[in-house]
This record gives structure tokens, C-alpha cells and sequence, in this order.
């Protein structure tokens, strides 16, 4: 796990001293070594810069950027079966000098060309320049787990893992992104590819960018999709089948993201999802695991649970308990570690799980994905309910209906019913064929009695609503699963675990992202997934490693008690972030009506918190970074 950076220079006007700052800001990604290397072509430069945590050969072999005859890489990620593609390479004629996968990598490119990804099991961001044809070719991970920002002005593109370090170029500019700032309110982060500032972006997962610095073209072409798998026929294959064989490739994927020359450990919560990981992973192993587990006082707690999974398979378990001040503390350090406008609050406890884990070792296991690939989230029930009633609806009523419901929307003194009266209104007017995409943009997306009025209108659009091609998908619970898969998880779940992880120099590895497990399960029967229990086949895959008795407890999740905090100990800051000064200076928001959310809120009368935790995390943003 690294950070990486770079730059190419139309004009050339660039040097070393601008990369090394670059680098520097990413120190956090990677504290064991750094690097920096110029190229200088005739109407161009390009500087290629790293920033190194040690994780496989730490020998100075593993030294980034690193070369191969025409060919130079830097590279945040890891390659699992680096070995086997190695293998294969050897055979092909090619000598290796380091024991790196980063060398790996730079000779399957140069045998096989982008081709070379299909044989990668991992997760990268890693950056390809071809001194010879004069072309760079940019590539992130089928899941999105390694972030990858750029920016194009037409003079300067610059890439980076996290923003930060476009801050250190002179000539970045700061021009915010008026329909980024819609998507962060409806979703409270930002969908890739777009990004808070113009002209700036997220390379999608299952994405590749490849550069012709010659011609100044940048093409951009998806090598991967989940969405694919779904279209595909299901496997006609039996529940006891299906069961055998998603347990053999949890046992490869597991075993994989073991691969390391430093520790590893695993965060255990006590839920389905790291208990298999656990599980499989110890009953695998003859040496005890290492996890781990941060409990609270107050909210959400899942350490007890935890400690239990732990002792029944004899772990090494690590506990921590924090205090409610010491998890109010991190709360400054969001908006520099997320560089972006980011509301998901259980960074904050993720963030200090990865601060006890660091203590004991260098990488972590983390178990995200699991209800993105099984249906373990409620919201896929709500929406089976929801597309019941509508289909209940005759078609030549929906019209009459939905005006019914968009004026009633205005007359009940229920923020939460006028709501849904409002989404029932849009959702009758369009075709059946887009209503479960925009039922599921519903769950996540802000109030728009709220967006309507939080914005100043001349200067800010909507135009926000995240949309895709679904057309080849049969299965409502398809799509719903292939949106998650592609949009929630990339943009909001692995953007917290890659942030928090790295604050603390820490190696976070998904072992359920591991690509052959999805493009297994989703040509599975929709039953399989989500039957009379959400989770059905991962469930019973943890109940043949532990008695079910352990496991039967509500689906919990990290959560911190964080609208009592803001009504008590950080009242602070509502008062001055959400302040009449504070919000007029950014030149985004109605002041008026902020002042009302934030009176509403302070008196108990606002059920939806969540819009004051946004606001205060785009006001410190904004506050750290623009102004």
C-alpha cells in the first residue's frame, strides 16, 4: 500500500522541488521509503513520484518509480498471485531482481500488453509510462478498492491517490464542482468519476486511462464490469453445490490477502461477514490470528460480540474501549484525511480500530462487501415492498395518482411522509423499467424539500441523480446489488477504509472484493442471496464454522452516537459551522434556511440530522482547503 503521484508538463515549466512536495503530502500512504524521477521528452515533461510502505520485498529492490527497458511504474496495491503470473514469465524468458510484485507487473505489461490485468488477482492504482511510444497508461482495480484522482486543464495533467497532493501544484485550481456539491448532499460523498473540483476526476473502478502524450489524447475504456456478470445466464447449479464451491474461493481469496512479509490482522465487528473471514482464515492456519475491535460506551457496540467469536476460535484478540471524547477527537481530522467533502460517520471508528490494529501490525483485513455481494442491506427489502405497491397501482390511474401525491407531499407536518409522498409522485410518471434505480437514488438522496432550499439558486443546479444502463438485467435484486457494487461500495466504503487505514500507515485488504467471488455469486439464483434471510448462503457457509446460537443478534454495524453528540458535547460545533458568518462566506448555501436547520435541530424539531453532519463536514472542508 503506497501513494502515488505525478505530472505531465506541457509546458515544462515543472521540476523536481514540485514533485517532491507531491510526495511529501502522501508521507501518511507510505513512511518507508520515497521517490521522485523527472523525463524529459521535447515539448514535455513528466514527473513520476511514490511514496512507499513496505509490505512484499523490503529490500531496496522494491524502490518506486521503477524501471524495465522502455517501461517505468509507480504503483499503490498489491498483486496477491504475483508469484504464479511470475512463474509464468520465467518460463517466457524473463529475469526478475527483486522479489516485488511492482517488478511483476512492469514485465506482464511489457509481454502481454493491458492485457496483462485479466491475470491479476489484487487491488492497484499503478501508473505505466512507455518512454519509447511516448504514452502513459493508467489502471485501478476492479472494485475500486485503490483510489486514482486526475486532473486536465489542457496544459498540466496531474494524477494522484489522494488530493492533497494536486494542492501542492501551483497551477491546480480550486473551481468547485456546483453538481458535485449536489451529489455530496444526496449521497454524502462524491459518486465517481466526478470529483468536488472542475476538471478534476476519479478514474472509475474497472477503468483504464491511457494517455498519447503525442497527440494529447486521453481515451478512457472499462476493462471490467459487474454489471456484465448479472447479464450473464445463471449457473444451473444446486444450493448444497453452490455452497461447496463459494467456499472454495473464500478459502483462496482469504488465503491470498494473507500474502505479506510484515503481520497481518483481521477487524473483527462479530458479524457475519468478519466472523467468515475469521473463521475460515484461523481454521486454515496453525498459527493463532491477530484481531481486533473498538468498542464504545454509548451507541452501536459490537465488542462483546466480537470478543466471543474471538475466544470460540482462539484468536489473539486485541480490545480496545474508547472513550467518548476520545472518538470526538478524530472529528477534526476528517476533512484532511478525505481531502473531498465526506459525511459517512463510521470513519471515525474505523479510524480507530486501524489506530489500535497499527500497534500490532502493518496490514489489516476488512471485511467489506459482504452485503454489497450477498443482499445484507434493508433496503433491498424496502424495495421489493415498495415495486409490490407500485405494481398494485393500475397504469391508466398512475398519472391522477401521482399529482395527488405531489400536492399532498406540500401538506402534512411530516418531513419524513411528505417525503415519500414526493418520490411516490416522480416514480409514477416514468417508465417501469427505470422505477427500481430511481427507488434506490430515493433511499440515499436528500430530501428535495430540503435541496430545494438549501442551495442559492442562481448559482447552483441539480443535476445530481446517479444513472446507469440496467436494460440487460432481469433480477430487481440485480440491479439493486450491481448499483451498491459499483457506486456505495467504491465511493463511500473503500474511500473510508483506504483513508482511515493510510492515516495510519496501515495496509487495509478486502479479501471479499477478490473478483472471481462476484463474478461467482452474481450468477447465482436472486434465492440463494436474499431467501428467507438476508445473507442466506454466506450465513450458512459461518454456521458450518460456528453454531448459529453466536450469531443470532440484529445486524449492528459500526455507528457512533452522533446526533446526541452534536445536541450535547459538539454542540460547538453546529454553532459555528452552521453560523450565519461561517455559511455566508462560502457563497453556496441559504443562510436563512440554514439557520432554521440549525434552530430545528438544536430543539430536537429536525429528523433528519444527517443534513447538519453534512453541513459541518462541507463547512471544515471548505474551511481547511479553500478558504
Amino acid at each position: 500500500m503506497c501513494g502515488i503521484c505525478g505530472f505531465i508538463d506541457f509546458q515544462q515549466r515543472s521540476d523536481t522541488g514540485i514533485l517532491r512536495k507531491m510526495v511529501a503530502s502522501l508521507h501518511h500512504r507510505g513512511p518507508n521509503d520515497n521517490g521522485c524521477e523527472m523525463f524529459f521528452f521535447d515539448d514535455l515533461s513528466v514527473g513520476l513520484g511514490h511514496s512507499r510502505l513496505s509490505i512484499i520485498d523490503l529490500s531496496d529492490a522494491g524502490h518506486q518509480p521503477m524501471s524495465y527497458k522502455n517501461l517505468v511504474i509507480t504503483y499503490n496495491g498489491e498483486i496477491y498471485n504475483y508469484k504464479e503470473v511470475k512463474k509464468e514469465l520465467v518460463n517466457l524468458g524473463h529475469g526478475f531482481i527483486s522479489g516485488s510484485d511492482t517488478e511483476v507487473i512492469l514485465h506482464a505489461f511489457e509481454e502481454w500488453g493491458i492485457s496483462c490485468i485479466s491475470k491479476f488477482i489484487g487491488m492497484f492504482a499503478f501508473v505505466i509510462l512507455d518512454k519509447e511510444n511516448l504514452d502513459i497508461t493508467i489502471v485501478r482495480d476492479r472494485a475500486g478498492v485503490k483510489p486514482l484522482y486526475y486532473y486536465w486543464d489542457e496544459k498540466i495533467f496531474l494524477f494522484t491517490s489522494e488530493l492533497k497532493a494536486f494542492y501542492e501544484y501551483p497551477s491546480f485550481k480550486k473551481s468547485i464542482n456546483v453538481n458535485s456539491v449536489h451529489q455530496y448532499f444526496d449521497y454524502g460523498y462524491i459518486p465517481a468519476p466526478n470529483c468536488i473540483f472542475e476538471n478534476c476526476h476519479k478514474l472509475e473502478s474497472g477503468h483504464l486511462l491511457k494517455f498519447t502524450l503525442r497527440k494529447r489524447k486521453i481515451e478512457i475504456k472499462k476493462y471490467w464490469d459487474v454489471k456484465s456478470f448479472y447479464s450473464l445466464p445463471g449457473i444451473d447449479i444446486s444450493y448444497d453445490e453452490a455452497i461447496n464451491e463459494l467456499e472454495k474461493l473464500f478459502l483462496s481469496a482469504f488465503n491470498y490477502r494473507m500474502v505479506s512479509d510484515v503481520p497481518v490482522g483481521i477487524f473483527l465487528s462479530g458479524g457475519y461477514d468478519s466472523t467468515a473471514v475469521t473463521a475460515i482464515l484461523q481454521n486454515s492456519n496453525m498459527q493463532k490470528l491477530k484481531t481486533f475491535t473498538v468498542g464504545f460506551d454509548e451507541g452501536v457496540n459490537e465488542a462483546p460480540y466480537a470478543k466471543q467469536i474471538a475466544q470460540y476460535f482462539g484468536t489473539d484478540h486485541e480490545e480496545f474501549y474508547c472513550t467518548t471524547k476520545e472518538a470526538q477527537e478524530i472529528i477534526p481530522s476528517l476533512p484532511y484525511y478525505f481531502d473531498e467533502p465526506y459525511a459517512d460517520n463510521s470513519a471515525i471508528p474505523t479510524i480507530l480500530v486501524s489506530q489500535l490494529a497499527k500497534k500490532s501490525v502493518t496490514v489489516a483485513l476488512s471485511a467489506d462487501g459482504g452485503d454489497e455481494i450477498f443482499a445484507g442491506y434493508n433496503h433491498y427489502d424496502t424495495l421489493f415492498n415498495n415495486l409490490k405497491l407500485i405494481s398494485k397501482i393500475p397504469h391508466h390511474s398512475r398519472k391522477l395518482i401521482s399529482r395527488i401525491s405531489k400536492v399532498a407531499s406540500t401538506l402534512f407536518n411530516n418531513g419524513f411522509l411528505n417525503y415519500k409522498l414526493a418520490v411516490l409522485a416522480s416514480v409514477l410518471k416514468i417508465n417501469d423499467d427505470k422505477i427500481p434505480q430511481y427507488l434506490l437514488n430515493s433511499y440515499y438522496s436528500l430530501n428535495q424539500k430540503i435541496k430545494s432550499n438549501l442551495f442559492i439558486q442562481d448559482s447552483f443546479i441539480n443535476n445530481s441523480i446517479y444513472e446507469d444502463d440496467y436494460s440487460s438485467l432481469d433480477e430487481v435484486l440485480s440491479i439493486a446489488l450491481a448499483t451498491d457494487y459499483k457506486m456505495y461500495l467504491p465511493d463511500d466504503v473503500l474511500v473510508k477504509v483506504d483513508r482511515a487505514t493510510m492515516s495510519v500507515s496501515l495496509e487495509g485488504r478486502e479479501p471479499f472484493l477478490d473478483h472471481r467471488i462476484i463474478e461467482f455469486v452474481a450468477q447465482l439464483p436472486g434465492e440463494y442471496k436474499l431467501g428467507h434471510t438476508k445473507k442466506r448462503i454466506l450465513k450458512d457457509i459461518v454456521h458450518k464454522y460456528i453454531p448459529s446460537g453466536l450469531m443470532a443478534r440484529p445486524k449492528l454495524g459500526f455507528d457512533v452516537p452522533l446526533k446526541s453528540w452534536l445536541q450535547t458535547d459538539l454542540m460547538y460545533l453546529v454553532e459555528d459551522c452552521l453560523g450565519a458568518t461561517a455559511i455566508a462566506k462560502m457563497d453556496v448555501f441559504n443562510v436563512p434556511y440554514v439557520q432554521r436547520l440549525k434552530h430545528d435541530f438544536l430543539r430536537g424539531k429536525l429528523e433528519d440530522y444527517e443534513i447538519v453532519w453534512k453541513l459541518i463536514q462541507f463547512q471544515k472542508w471548505y474551511e481547511l482547503w479553500i478558504r
